[in-house]
């Protein structure tokens, strides 16, 4: 046995058990950092090679883990853009040189250009929607942008899309065809119902369309809009203009259900959009003609007054008017191995060679695990653990102080032999 490799095993382990204290001390200093992720130190044993009767004592390698896929427990706040996710994926940040990062800490707040930025300084990124639509890439950042609240200015929003749902009465009348309301816009006119709905055009502006529910024979109705500025003084026929649009639909005699292939009808706002008012929920029952659900997409220029964030990463922006409207899509990144994540600065992560290339998609679909709004994710630090092993970790670097000590004290006894 070599004096020199007692001596050297014995700093193995110190040096092995003050890198264990070093993992301890990050994870009591961050018990309380959103999102972190704690660390431990795993030993595996160095052998070397023995002969004979002599022994060659070796040491310990170190290996620090990072337990980045365990989820921490959610702390929930009042604030909408604390962010927490239980499962896989993390949140894509970027810093101020656009660099992407993947994190799990979603504390994030509107800095004074409306961008959100979590407490290390990282900003959010997520897909602007277009149309109602966000076009995801999945296995790149291209096309993300940072999620941005503050939008100042006033944003108006013309009318595409609605849903109307009604009971048209099973026992009205029908209406003859030359009285029908799309066959003439005078005074002579004759309908089952009407409504009017709000919508709006590009540049925000309220357009009210009046439409006239008329049934033309059994099982069969026809709708009809008009625009409601080209009415008489009394709200209603005749009208100055023709209608914009009419549309025939059928109901089944036995449910009562719409049995056309076509269930929407296409308005052409003036100055708008053309405006599909899905009428597929709609029936044809006994009782009385009901409005159920009327919904139009579309608002007046008005600024944000807040965001309000679904579980699939869906930012929602709140005009003070109450409209609302989708402006961004909150993307998620994901990794085979998400543990062997290279750790950096400001709890972000980066991927490496061992991680595997990363994965876009958004919350609740696919692997990918739920978002909360209004919530943070803890730390998984756990204290008592942390204090256990900070004492065992103290108990054998002391031991192995020993082992050195107890090397360099028979060191001196065979260097003192000749004395």
């Amino acid at each position: 046995m070599s004096l020199y490799g007692m001596m050297r095993t014995g700093i193995s382990g110190m040096n092995g058990q003050a890198n264990r204290l070093s993992t301890v001390s990050d994870n009591i200093a961050n018990s309380s950092t959103t999102g972190y992720k704690r660390a431990s130190t795993e030993f595996s044993s160095l052998v070397l090679p023995s002969s004979g009767g002599e022994y060659n004592s070796g040491g310990i390698q170190t290996t620090v883990r990072h337990h980045i896929s365990d989820d921490g427990s959610l702390r929930y706040t009042t604030s909408s853009t604390d962010l927490a996710l239980q499962g896989n994926g993390f949140f894509i940040v970027s810093n101020a040189n656009g660099t992407p990062y993947l994190t799990r800490a979603g504390s994030f707040v509107p800095d004074a250009s409306g961008n959100l930025v979590n407490t290390a300084g990282y900003y959010l990124m997520g897909y602007p929607i277009t149309n109602g639509n966000a076009n995801p890439v999945a296995n790149g950042y291209q096309g993300l942008e940072k999620v941005n609240i503050g939008q100042n200015d006033l944003i108006a929003d013309p009318s595409r899309v609605g849903t109307f749902t009604a009971n048209f009465p099973a026992g009205a009348a029908i209406v003859p065809a030359a009285n029908l309301p799309s066959a003439t816009a005078t005074a002579s006119a004759q309908y089952t119902a009407k409504t009017s709905v709000q919508t709006f055009d590009n540049l925000g502006n309220v357009v009210v369309l009046d439409l006239y529910m008329s049934k033309t024979a059994d099982n069969k109705w026809e709708v009809t809009a008009y625009n409601h500025a080209d009415a008489a003084a009394t709200g209603g026929f005749p009208y100055s203009a023709a209608a914009l649009r009419t549309e025939n639909f059928d109901f089944d005699a036995v449910t009562g259900k719409l049995t056309s292939t076509d269930t929407s009808l296409s308005v052409n706002i003036p100055n708008g959009q053309t405006l599909e008012l899905n009428f597929a929920a709609t029936k044809q029952l006994a009782g009385d003609y009901t409005p159920i659900e009327v919904k139009i997409d579309g608002n007046s220029p008005s600024p944000i007054d807040n965001v309000d964030i679904g579980a699939d990463g869906t930012v929602m922006a709140i005009y003070k008017n109450g409209a609302k409207r989708a402006i961004y899509k909150i993307a998620l990144a994901d990794v085979p191995s998400p543990d062997n994540l290279l750790v950096m600065s400001g709890n972000v992560f980066s991927t490496s060679a061992d991680s595997g290339d990363v994965q876009i998609g958004f919350a609740g679909s696919g692997s990918f695990g739920s978002l909360s709004s209004g919530a943070l994710e803890q730390s998984t630090a756990d204290i008592a653990q942390d204090l256990t092993d900070m004492i065992e970790a103290q108990r054998n670097y002391t031991a192995n102080s020993k082992v050195f000590q107890t090397g360099a004290d028979l060191m001196d006894v065979l260097v003192n032999l000749k004395r």
